[in-house]
This record gives C-alpha cells, sequence and structure tokens, in this order.
C-alpha cells in the first residue's frame, strides 16, 4: 500500500529534524523520478530547469507557466512512494495570493514541501526588497499550514546568483528573516565556500540546504564539489543537485550527437542502459 500524504510529509520532516545529512537529487520527469526512487533516495526533490529544459526552453524566465509545471510535479510525485518537494520558483507571482495558491496546488499535485525564492525575475532589480520576501514567505507558511499535514517550506535566498554587494551578510540576514517568517530550511544556491557555508550553518536557526554543480554554472566562482561527508562535517542538513542530473543527461547527449555527426561511430550506446533492462524497470 502506497503511503499517504500525511505519512510521506512527516517523514520528510522528519529527515530535517535528525542530526544527519540527507541528500535529495532533483526529477524533472516520472522517469527520472522512478530511476532515483530506486537508488534508495529517502526523498526526491523537482527541477524546473529540468523541466525547461525538456521542453525546449531557457531556466530562470519562467517560461513554463504554473499550471503546467505542477502538473510535470504532480507526475512525479504519483511515480514514487518517496515523499517530493518542488521547486516552485518565486511562486509564479509576485502578490502574495498567487503565492500562497502556487503553495496550495502544489500539495494538491502531491508535493509535501517546496520551496520559494526571492529572486524577481528582473535583472535590473534581481531580488525583492527585503520586506516583501518575508511577506512572501509568511503568505506560504499561511498556506501551508492549511493544507493538513507538516509540509516542509523552504526559504531561497538568490544572492549568490548575482554580482551584488556583501553577499554572505545580507544572506544570512534574508535567511533568518525567511526562518522567522516561517521558512523550516533555508538555501542560499551558489554559496559554496566551505568556511561561509560553516557560518551560515552557525548564525542561521533552521537547516540548511545546498545545491551539488550549481556555482561555476551560476555564480562564475567555482564550484569546490564538496563530498556528502564533508558537507556533513560542515553541519549542512540537505543536499540537492538542482537541474544538475538534468544537464548531464544533455551534456550525454550532446556528446552522442557530435560522434554521429563528427565521427560517424556509435560508442555512446556502450552507456546506455539496454534495451531490455530499461523495459523490465519501467514495466
Amino acid at each position: 500500500m502506497s503511503p499517504t500524504m500525511l505519512e510521506k510529509a512527516t517523514r520528510f520532516k522528519e529527515l530535517h529534524e535528525r542530526d544527519e545529512i540527507f541528500v535529495m537529487p532533483n526529477a524533472w520527469n516520472a522517469g527520472s523520478a522512478r530511476f532515483l526512487a530506486a537508488q534508495g533516495f529517502a526523498a526526491i526533490a523537482t527541477t524546473s530547469g529540468g523541466v525547461n529544459y525538456s521542453r525546449g526552453r531557457q531556466d530562470y524566465v519562467y517560461e513554463v507557466p504554473a499550471a503546467e509545471m505542477l502538473d510535470e510535479y504532480r507526475q512525479i510525485a504519483e511515480a514514487v512512494d518517496v515523499p517530493v518537494s518542488g521547486d516552485l520558483e518565486n511562486g509564479y507571482g509576485e502578490d502574495l495570493e498567487t503565492v500562497a495558491e502556487t503553495i496550495r496546488q502544489s500539495a494538491l499535485c502531491g508535493m509535501v514541501g517546496g520551496s520559494i525564492e526571492d529572486w524577481t525575475g528582473d535583472a535590473a532589480q534581481p531580488l525583492y526588497e527585503t520586506s516583501q520576501a518575508v511577506e512572501r514567505i509568511a503568505a506560504a507558511r499561511a498556506a501551508a499550514d492549511a493544507c493538513g499535514f507538516p509540509y516542509t517550506l523552504t526559504g531561497r535566498c538568490e544572492i549568490y546568483s548575482f554580482d551584488l554587494p556583501k553577499r554572505f551578510c545580507e544572506a544570512v540576514r534574508r535567511a533568518n528573516l525567511y526562518a522567522d517568517a516561517g521558512a523550516d530550511c533555508i538555501f542560499v544556491p551558489g554559496l559554496n565556500d566551505p568556511d561561509d557555508l560553516r557560518r551560515l550553518v552557525r548564525e542561521v536557526d533552521v537547516p540548511i540546504s545546498v545545491v551539488a554543480g550549481l556555482g561555476e554554472v551560476v555564480s562564475g566562482e567555482g564550484d569546490p564539489q564538496l563530498s556528502v561527508a564533508q558537507l556533513a562535517d560542515i553541519g549542512v542538513r540537505r543536499i540537492s543537485t538542482g537541474g544538475s542530473l538534468a544537464r548531464a543527461c544533455f551534456g550525454l547527449l550532446q556528446r552522442a550527437a557530435r560522434e554521429l555527426a563528427e565521427e560517424g561511430t556509435f560508442s555512446y550506446t556502450r552507456d546506455a542502459i539496454p534495451d531490455p533492462e530499461i523495459n523490465a524497470f519501467f514495466g
């Protein structure tokens, strides 16, 4: 029998409350979700980037409408029995009711958690003004509390995605404000320096989540590729993979296509899962 939403939500909440790190890889469709769940991960996240790429669209500009994105997330949640947390971007709108509605819809689609970021979508003014960003987290928290199960809300501070002054101090300030407004977990994508991560863990009172494979792609600062053991030693509670798994798959596709076009050979097939094996898996 498949677990109920309450059981999955409780399990997900407990993962954040344990004094132990966990890895939550990001799926972009039902097939990738099933592959990840089969490896024994305790929870799975979604990736808006992966969904965008699979539709031939750019990430970070909200090209996929909320309803379409959430429908993909619903298919991910229905494909697995483990808890699923949604990458809800900026809540798909500026006003508080839209943010709240996005949380409600994510719960109806099978999410037991989700993240709301403070990126506006406008490069000229990339982050919401602090008071507005806090109000948006508070609205998300109120909607999450009305879901009927313990919904885990993640507050995302996107300051490391941009060349802004005093990024670490501002990240800590916003993180604590988001936690006070009801965020259960804080995520600062692009903050990868071990010493700064250690300080962030020390200066913020809720669990800290990090993403693997993002630094060199977004911030231009390079990615130290810290291991799970190293991040555990720092005090990080949760690790996600963002769009890196989807990008790795597209990397394989790019290399295979170049081989076909330029060399006329098929060595890429050596890394392909045999047809009977993949059919048996999905069967």
